[in-house]
């Protein structure tokens, strides 16, 4: 009795690398857009002192603005 591995297919994993080029990684996030999140928080001896919150939006306007009537 033998045992059969099946090869990975790209179609099947989505987590399979792909090269993909920066013009069309900027180009899929500004037509999307992205929201980036952060926390910083400066501490002393354990001691909370400043806690800041950051989040941005970056995305091309176009993705944001709704669409108006009559436009092509």
């Amino acid at each position: 009795m033998g045992v059969t591995t099946l090869a990975p297919n790209s179609a099947d994993d989505p987590l399979t690398y792909r090269p993909v080029a920066l013009v069309d990684l900027l180009d899929r996030v500004l037509a999307t857009g992205v929201v980036i999140t952060g926390d910083i928080t400066l501490a002393i001896a354990d001691v909370d002192l400043v806690r800041i919150s950051l989040r941005a939006l970056i995305a091309s306007v176009g993705a944001l603005a709704p669409p108006t009537e009559g436009a092509p």
